[in-house]
């Protein structure tokens, strides 16, 4: 982008970081020593900044540039969308709109039929638990304590993370552990034991909450953030059947899985369940422009054909990001994205960090589906003590200067590259990421 007030040959890594420090306040962070990094322009897999130094994205920024940078046909879809209709209520009518959610629709399980635009996953979340209680009559959320779902009031407090904590003012909600073998809270030693433990933990919560008190269960259904926890065989379909014997809603969160990630459109399809509500935002058109939603079934999306939603955004279907969706989806079918997720994420990345797992006493374990993949990385392993956070900051800081954007969070190393990533390029990274980790290999006893 060239900035209108200055040339470009002026502009420096420092002077943006500047500009940047004088006047942006930044989310989950102490303001007073950032030192954010710079970026000026990206293409593909690839980013670069001002002074030419250039990174091989296997983060995707937050998890959601499942296309890459400047796809070509999305920014023309986007071009196009400039010139006949930028903005317009969504109260209206509107062709892009209509479009998306169409092909949305399209894509999910029998038995889906509208979609609510929302502007992020956050809010998508907040109005997917307005619809659970609007149609149940019921007050209390439950979800998990490994799980994010978004930073406003409903969904900071659905999250089962710290930031929860200093953010709970809304009401009604109840949290619940979730499977997650490598650290189980149910003194599990095998995947069947951890999915039969946690499903009988989840109903005696249910039981004793009140069934009939509960709207919804709102669940990611691969958690992200939380750590890439790929649910055991059967847990999921026993969530649904949960679900179904005491009338609850289920709501699976795909915000970060969903669109092509781990290899499917949707990350519960290879559970085998269908849930009841789906929310959605990153992947649908690669966060090219803020969009998310809510898929609905057919029985909650009849309930409102008389009863008032209460609900509704200024910014619900925006015409150009309704307009990328169009072009992201439409351009992840025909070149095969998800298959590409699918195979490299599965042929190549995971079989790459399972040999680095193999090499390296630091990686506790690997897990994922697709292109979702994460290294939980550990400085004992018969203890699995987890990497101190000083350390890790160390070995982000290390990847980034041998040229790749990692996601870090807490002692895991989320490998989460665009969905278009070749095998080429995921070598790549493996061999930068084998480079940095056997400078840190002295921390593992």
């Amino acid at each position: 982008m060239k900035l209108a007030l200055q040339s470009e040959m002026a502009i420096t890594n420092d002077d943006v970081r500047q500009l940047d420090r004088s006047y942006v306040f930044h989310s989950w962070s102490m303001q007073g020593n950032l030192n954010p990094m710079v970026i000026a322009g990206a293409k593909g897999c690839e980013l670069w900044d001002y002074e030419g130094n250039t990174y091989l994205d296997f983060s995707s920024q937050l998890v959601n540039v499942n296309i890459g940078y400047q796809h070509p046909r999305v920014l023309a879809a986007m071009k196009a969308q400039l010139e006949d209709l930028v903005t317009i209520a969504p109260a209206t009518a509107n062709l892009a709109r209509g479009e998306a959610a169409k092909r949305i629709v399209e894509l999910a399980p029998e038995g889906f039929s509208k979609v609510f635009f929302t502007n992020a996953g956050a809010d998508a979340n907040e109005n997917a638990i307005r619809m659970a209680r609007l149609y149940t009559g019921r007050d209390k959320i439950f979800s998990a304590y490994r799980s994010y779902h978004g930073n406003t009031g409903s969904a900071i407090a659905a999250t089962g993370d710290w930031r929860r904590v200093p953010n709970e003012y809304s009401r009604g909600h109840v949290h619940f552990f979730n499977p997650y073998l490598y650290r189980s809270e149910f003194n599990a030693t095998t995947e069947a034991e951890e999915c039969e433990r946690a499903l009988t933990h989840l109903r005696r919560m249910i039981e004793v909450e009140g069934p009939s008190s509960i709207a919804a269960i709102l669940l990611e259904s691969v958690p992200g953030t939380a750590g890439i926890l790929v649910p055991p065989t059967g847990y999921m379909k026993g969530v649904r059947a949960l679900a179904d014997e005491f009338g609850i809603v289920l709501i699976l969160d795909e915000v970060m899985a969903g669109f092509g990630r781990t290899g499917s459109w949707f990350a519960f399809e290879q559970d085998g369940i269908v849930p009841d509500l789906i929310t959605f935002a990153k992947g649908v058109n690669a966060g090219y422009v803020p969009a998310g939603g809510v898929l609905i079934s057919e029985p909650i999306s009849r309930y409102f054909d008389d009863h008032f939603f209460a609900g509704g955004l200024t910014y619900s279907g925006h015409p150009l990001a309704m307009a990328a969706i169009v072009a992201t989806l439409d351009a992840m079918k025909e070149e095969n994205v998800v298959g590409n997720a699918a195979s490299v994420g599965n042929d190549v990345l995971r079989p790459g960090l399972d040999a680095l797992a193999a090499k390296h006493a630091l990686i506790g374990e690997v897990r994922g589906r697709g292109m979702f993949q994460a290294l939980e990385l550990v400085s004992d392993r018969k203890n699995k003590t987890p990497v101190a956070a000083a350390d890790m900051a160390a070995i982000k800081s290390a990847l980034t200067q041998a040229g790749v954007l990692s996601f870090i969070v807490e002692n895991r190393i989320h490998v989460v590259p665009p969905c278009t990533m070749t095998a080429q390029e995921v070598q790549t990274g493996l061999a930068i990421f084998d480079q940095v980790l056997t400078q840190f290999d002295s921390l593992c006893r």
